[in-house]
């Protein structure tokens, strides 16, 4: 498949998916089965749901009295606005919309991890950028403004202590726009942006239409080891049922030890998943390296997490000193 065509496909999810996010739903299913709504984004990162989806566990783990719905999202901010409306009761979402979320006291917890890794900083092939000090004046782009991307980036920024190489929102001279990165390529290729702060399969797809990798996943903030997705669940669903809550971190995990021992057939369900979706199919090498640059493991690190909202507040994302006691579910 050609490569400008990969970007064409992608572009098409994004219109899809919000079609896919709206209507109000109530908890009672079908024959007056309990309904659980399941959020997810058909990215990479969130192979995890696409498996635990096609494989069946959830309903496995849930029960023969319990009806799942599935929701796709565009953005962890609409994400989180259907989660703390009751329009779903769980899923997989970055932990930056988790975080900030959580500080304005959104009744939402963390009941698992999913995926590490995967977040890479490129930069376009007519910027001139090579290395850091090039990246003055110059404009990057991340999904969303204090999104999990942006906080790495602009934590990595921070910690290098450079004269002038942060956001302009706090004195730098970088300026920052935000936008869906099924747009990055184009805007490479007309000049709109410079650097691209970007998840998979993204950063993947702009490095094979000729974007060089200033940032690696090594070298960037918390880039090995904070939780790059993260299942959460509503407060209100661990308050009044601890035994789905239960079963859905058993299916995350199950999917999650399908996608270690069978890795070429979690890229074909994957690709499955996205194509029944937008009607395109996605490049398997793609794919694959994508999955290359990322480590998919429920655990949690949660100092890890609690640095990064840290970070959030250093960077001026949140308004008060934050504090995340209580957002990770300790199991029993």
């Amino acid at each position: 498949m050609k490569k400008w065509l990969l970007m064409t496909i992608f572009v098409l999810i994004i219109g899809v998916l919000a079609a896919c996010g709206g209507g109000n739903e109530t908890s009672s299913g079908k024959e007056g089965k309990e309904k659980v709504v399941i959020g997810y984004f058909p990215n990479i990162d969130h192979a995890p749901a696409m498996i635990a989806r096609e494989k069946g566990y959830y309903e496995e783990a849930l029960g023969e009295n319990v009806e799942i719905e599935y929701r796709t999202f565009p953005d962890g901010g609409t994400f989180m606005t259907a989660l703390k409306s009751g329009e779903i009761d769980a899923g997989l979402v970055g932990p930056g919309p988790v975080l900030n979320n959580y500080s304005n006291g959104a009744n939402v917890k963390i009941i698992g991890g999913a995926s590490t890794g995967g977040t890479v900083v490129v930069a376009s092939e007519q910027s001139g950028i090579e290395n850091l000090e090039d990246m003055k004046g110059k404009t990057f782009i991340t999904p969303g403004i204090g999104c999990t991307h942006d906080v790495q980036f602009e934590t990595f920024l921070m910690e290098k202590d450079l004269d002038d190489l942060a956001s302009a929102r706090i004195g730098g001279s970088l300026k920052h726009v935000t936008g869906n990165p099924a747009t990055y390529q184009g805007m490479f290729e007309t000049g709109q942006v410079d650097l691209a702060a970007v998840p998979e399969p993204w950063a993947t797809i702009l490095i094979e239409n000729g974007a060089n990798v200033v940032v690696s996943t090594e070298e960037i903030a918390y880039g090995e080891n904070l939780p790059n997705v993260v299942l959460v669940a509503s407060g209100n669903l661990i308050e009044e049922n601890k035994e789905t809550v239960q079963g859905l971190v058993k299916a995350q995990q199950k999917a999650i030890d399908f996608i270690h021992n069978n890795q070429e057939e979690t890229q074909d369900i994957v690709i499955k998943a996205i194509k029944d979706l937008t009607k395109q199919e996605m490049d398997k090498e793609i794919v694959a390296k994508a999955m290359d640059r990322m480590t998919y493991t429920t655990e949690i690190d949660e100092e890890v997490l609690k640095e990064f909202g840290q970070s959030s507040f250093d960077l001026e994302f949140l308004k008060e000193t934050p504090n995340f006691d209580g957002l990770v579910l300790k199991s029993n």
